[in-house]
């Protein structure tokens, strides 16, 4: 049986070390209980301060992308002399690229040793581009930098979401996605606050309009930080530098606790068996449709200075309501996200958040007086908590091996950038107040809670399979997963009492 075994195939996953195997054989194993709980607590402080740094890398990624918008506010199309659809593919095309680069990005993380490096060197590229912004004279100068920012930036979220999952369990996941999120989120309020400052106070500093100084000084400050990036962030719990031993050890080994085998791809395995693996598997292309549906739906994200425009004030008072409901967005998504791992449940915290916003949309069809529609921005902003969810239930439902892991993670995040460029030409429809756009934001949502459910009744029904093979287990006194060798999922081979979060 194991001649037939060949290097690259889903097979080689059964040579993995799985917790019956590193029973004893580790050093973490055989560590006395109270010593672990300090070094794990130790080790789990030093890597949420280092990765801490991933928010602010997050908070630059989002205002060197849809700094475009506040810009907007200020000439930046009338100077360019681009029309509405010109400046949609602008924003657009920064999709394109963002798309082409995802999943070679992520299959290359995944088999170096220093991510952290590879995160610091695109973040300095982007920066650099970011600045070529401010100096593009006309829309075709502008679609080359933006196509290129996308394809660089690609690097970033897929890679910081594969490094948390290489460090955090499946029960610890959600909330540490949500804080990184909340960089996403934070950006919103941020670059509302950075932008007032910056196009009220730099008008015709040293000849040039306000909008380019935006371009300029964001980009200056992402460049800074991504040196920083280089020395702070972890890279793998095998190699990271500043953590005792000890602490490695249990980080490896509480990796194995969660799943039952080792984080690691099978000895022989080539560069592109996670990708063969992941489009084999029918459980990410639901996840691909569906979060592509929740994107174009949240893509009011792009436009919301816009949309807070409506309420009729200036530009200086618009950009600084743009900032209150993405606070209010960032203390209700880490609550969902505390709540999410609380009680190891994903579809109805993706979903309510989604309602949530729904009825923001509702509002804003419905009228057009001015509170009523600053309380649904507030709903609307809060329909991201669900989106963060749907993050950390993309890596928990591909838990291993890490190669198929990181292709998952890259696809649907990559595929679902295709509602980003949807989404661009969604809001050029804009009397009574964007009325008809959000019904079609509406629509969009209504589409991706349909593909939760459907998500949902595929996990139920593996997990109901991989409780009957534990029984037959019992029964025959054989293992369960021997005769399972051919089946797409890999958690039918996998180790004894694992489940999918639902």
């Amino acid at each position: 049986m194991a001649d037939d075994i060949k290097p690259g195939s889903e097979a080689l996953q059964l040579e993995k070390p799985t917790i019956e195997t590193m029973e004893g054989s580790h050093p973490a194993s055989r560590m006395d209980p109270a010593r672990r709980a300090v070094v794990e607590k130790s080790m789990k402080r030093k890597l949420d301060a280092r990765c801490s740094l991933f928010v602010l890398i997050y908070i630059m990624n989002y205002l060197d992308r849809n700094n475009m918008a506040a810009a907007r506010l200020k000439g930046l199309q009338e100077d360019l002399d681009m029309n509405y659809s010109e400046y949609a593919t602008c924003l657009s095309i920064l999709y394109v690229g963002y798309i082409l680069m995802q999943v070679p990005s992520n299959i290359f993380i995944n088999r170096i040793q220093r991510p952290s490096l590879y995160i610091s060197a695109v973040m300095l590229v982007w920066g650099l581009i970011s600045t070529l912004s401010g100096v593009v004279k006309n829309f075709g100068g502008m679609v080359a930098v933006r196509f290129f920012l996308g394809f660089v930036e690609a690097a970033f979220l897929p890679g910081a979401l594969m490094i948390l999952s290489k460090w955090y369990t499946r029960r610890e996941l959600t909330k540490r996605n949500a804080i990184l999120f909340c960089g996403n989120l934070i950006s919103n309020a941020f670059s509302a606050l950075v932008a007032a400052g910056v196009l009220s106070n730099m008008q015709g500093t040293l000849g040039h309009p306000a909008w380019r100084w935006l371009f300029w000084i964001e980009g200056a400050a992402t460049m800074f930080i991504a040196i920083l990036a280089g020395v702070i962030l972890p890279d793998l719990p095998t190699n990271t530098r500043g953590f005792t031993q000890e602490e490695l050890e249990v980080a490896q080994l509480r990796m194995t606790e969660d799943v039952g085998e080792a984080d690691v791809d099978a000895e022989g395995s080539g560069p592109w068996d996670g990708f063969f693996m992941a489009i084999k598997d029918p459980k990410m292309y639901i996840m691909m449709f569906t979060l592509t549906a929740y994107v174009v739906g949240l893509s009011f994200n792009a436009f919301f200075p816009s949309l807070t425009e409506t309420l009729g004030f200036g530009y200086v008072p618009t950009l600084l309501m743009s900032a209150p409901p993405w606070v209010f967005s960032c203390i209700f998504s880490l609550c969902v996200a505390w709540s999410s791992d609380r009680y190891q449940e994903k579809f109805w915290h993706i979903v309510i958040p989604m309602l949530v916003g729904l009825i923001g949309f509702i509002i804003c069809m419905s009228t057009l007086q001015t509170a009523a529609r600053y309380v649904a921005l507030f709903l609307q902003a809060g329909s991201y908590a669900g989106f963060i969810v749907f993050y950390s239930w993309i890596s928990t439902s591909f838990p291993r091996p890490p190669a198929k892991r990181a292709v998952a993670i890259a696809m649907v995040n990559a595929f679902s950038q295709l509602g980003n460029v949807a989404g661009s030409y969604v809001w050029d429809l804009e009397e009574n107040g964007y009325r008809k756009s959000y019904g079609i934001v509406t629509a969009m949502f209504g589409v991706a809670i349909v593909g939760c459910a459907i998500f949902k009744i595929v996990l139920e029904r593996l997990n109901r399979r991989l409780a009957e093979a534990e029984v037959a287990e019992e029964a025959q006194g054989a293992s369960a997963g021997a005769g399972a060798g051919e089946d797409v999922d890999e958690s039918l081979r996998m180790h004894k009492g694992f489940r999918y979060l639902v």
